[in-house]
């Protein structure tokens, strides 16, 4: 039901939770059909770490997950027992800080940041981020501190775009100079990794509850106070997103919008842009920096995972709108996370404590986990809303505001996800991409020399509406599925991958989500039953007595047959009315593939220009 409440009504509820500094629940719990002890062998690590625990229903649960390391600080030390004093925000007397789900949900309403929308499943904030529906790559800064160890080792350039530590300093002093004419702030104290080993405390200073609430499904949360004890924070994010910086020009920047971080003064500072991503990505764009530089070295990952019921895991590389959110959200395996993991000498972790998929065309018969984690606590982004029966409903399908809606939420929402949220090492390295072109079969073995090749190119393509100006099918090469997001060169994370795969005798597979029997605006996309057919036959180990035949262009083998599966869909020359048209397309792919490769030819260990498609 849509949630109306009354101005009196609410002042009371909202004056009640301002009393309350500190809220320690205790709620009847039930596991999770998925027994992580039981049913999945983990890593040996034993770490204090999330864990959910799910009440048998919303209405005798009111702090739900049993999160609860809450304060509300008043007075005019508020920031200095919050902890943020020390970054010169002294103003507010007030001070939000890691506020339960419930308690998240009243500020929202209170403080008129969006909406409650009717979701089949639960009623659900909605939030419109203004303008900027997506991440803002070219407004992404780190600082260049001369003689550093990030300037020695961050791959500058487009990516990595250097500015100055002045520059910094003035929009550090802006942002400090902001919230300290607030009355109150919104601080999160969480944590990135799951593996103690690496994992990072990182803070979060915001001026709206539904940024707070973003992060608190994002990241790693605190089960209760004792959690934080001490907690001094690797890195912290000062968001002022309703700020612009005027001096944009003068500071040599692209726009008013700057993410700018400094790693050396393990803080960033966010203005002009209220989209939610940028908290998440730019973290995740940090533990690229640090993780390849432990000893030993771990990998970090843009990927999805999961485990089965006897312990294997599997990684999903993808780009957005690769599937790499649907796929690993398998109601036969539990779900390790959709985005961000890390692979060291343990096995594979989840960098994050939630998940942030995208809503377009969603449904609960094409996606049942995602849909119906749409619920109490998650929170949608940029998602139309319309009137049905006196309530406010999300439709997936209409993307007149972006084809980027999201929604963010806790991962305990997919009520078979992996508990410890680590796992063993991976027998099944999946790359995805959705090729518009019609060109990339639905599934293929990849040698490990392939797999190194078709990593460091990151292959997807875009379809015309999905940007400004693209009218026909459009290659992106994005180096390890998530260049925007990689801090160093990408041959460093190529070698570690090469490292895992033969240490751990890992097997890569390249799987099509993409269009079959012709180009996009010809041909047809693949369902999603015929790629979650491929994905199961890899998983299951089907495919180990299958016939193959190789592919001439680009080497590649294909199997002759898959459980399911149309067998000549498994060719999709075969798929094509006129072949030789097939041909050309192909011919035009690899042409792209070597083009894009051509800059990482010499670099890293090995060259692996030689075990890409022959143009």
């Amino acid at each position: 039901m849509l949630c109306v409440i009354s101005s009196i009504e609410l002042k009371k509820s909202f004056d009640m939770l301002n009393a309350n500094h500190v809220h320690n629940i205790l709620i009847s719990v039930h596991s999770s059909n998925y027994q992580s002890q039981t049913w999945y062998p983990s890593s040996h690590l034993q770490c204090n770490q999330q864990v959910a625990y799910k009440s048998a229903s919303a209405s005798n649960d009111p702090i739900r997950g049993g999160y609860n390391s809450s304060a509300t600080i008043t007075g005019s030390d508020a920031c200095a027992k919050a902890g943020i004093a020390s970054l010169g925000i002294t103003g507010p007397q007030t001070i939000y800080k890691n506020q339960t789900f419930e308690q998240l949900f009243q500020h929202e309403v209170a403080n008129n940041e969006g909406k409650v929308a009717n979701a089949e499943y639960g009623d659900t904030f909605t939030v419109d981020t203004g303008k900027f529906t997506g991440r803002s790559p070219k407004d992404k800064w780190i600082v260049k501190n001369i003689g550093s160890e990030s300037d020695a080792n961050i791959d500058w350039g487009k990516v990595n775009q250097p500015t100055s530590p002045e520059v910094f300093d003035e929009l550090y002093e802006k942002a400090i100079k902001y919230f300290n004419t607030k009355d109150k702030a919104y601080v999160f104290d969480g944590f990135c990794g799951a593996n103690p080993k690496s994992q990072r405390k990182i803070r979060f200073v915001h001026e709206m509850a539904w940024q707070q609430h973003f992060v608190t499904n994002m990241f790693i949360r605190a089960n209760d106070a004792s959690d934080l004890e001490g907690f001094e924070p690797d890195f912290t994010v000062i968001n002022a997103c309703s700020q612009v910086d005027e001096d944009w020009k003068k500071h040599g920047l692209n726009s008013e919008v700057a993410v700018v971080f400094n790693v050396e003064k393990k803080c960033a500072v966010i203005f002009g842009t209220w989209y939610g991503g940028e908290n998440k990505k730019g973290i995740f764009s940090l533990m690229n920096y640090w993780l390849p530089m432990e000893n030993p070295p771990q990998f970090p990952m843009h990927c999805s995972a999961n485990v089965g019921k006897d312990g294997n895991s599997a990684l999903f590389f993808g780009l957005s709108g690769t599937g790499k959110t649907t796929l690993s959200a398998d109601p036969h395996r539990a779900l390790i996370g959709d985005d961000e993991h890390g692979w060291d000498e343990d096995g594979i972790f989840n960098f994050e404590g939630g998940c942030y998929a995208k809503t377009i065309n969603l449904s609960e018969k094409t996606e049942p986990d995602i849909y119906r984690a749409i619920k109490k606590d998650a929170m949608l982004e940029n998602v139309a809303l319309k009137e049905q029966g006196g309530k406010l409903v999300p439709d997936y399908f209409d993307t007149s505001k972006t084809e980027n809606g999201r929604v963010s939420y806790p991962i305990f929402h997919i009520d078979n996800y992996h508990e410890p949220q680590m796992a063993g090492h991976p027998k099944n390295i999946i790359f995805l991409s959705c090729d518009a072109f019609g060109v990339l079969p639905p599934i293929a073995k990849l040698t490990p020399e392939q797999a190194m090749y078709h990593f460091i190119s990151g292959y997807t393509a875009k379809v015309a509406g999905t940007e400004r100006g693209i009218t026909e099918p459009t290659a992106t090469f994005s180096a390890c599925f998530g260049a925007a997001f990689l801090t160093l060169h990408p041959t460093r994370y190529a070698e570690l991958l090469k490292d895992k795969l033969e240490k751990h005798n890992a097997q890569a597979w390249l799987v099509n989500s993409g269009w079959s029997g012709g180009p996009y605006g010809v041909g047809k996309r693949m369902s999603i039953k015929t790629t979650r057919d491929c994905v199961n036959a890899i998983l299951q180990g089907t495919l180990a007595d299958a016939a193959w035949e190789k592919d001439p262009v680009f080497g590649w083998e294909l199997p002759a047959s898959i459980p399911g599966v149309d067998s000549t869909v498994l060719h999709p020359r075969n798929t094509w009315p006129n072949p030789e048209e097939y041909d050309e397309a192909e011919k035009k792919l690899a042409a792209m593939y070597v083009k894009n490769f051509e800059k990482y030819a010499g670099k890293g260990d090995v060259d692996y220009t030689k075990f890409g498609p022959k143009a």
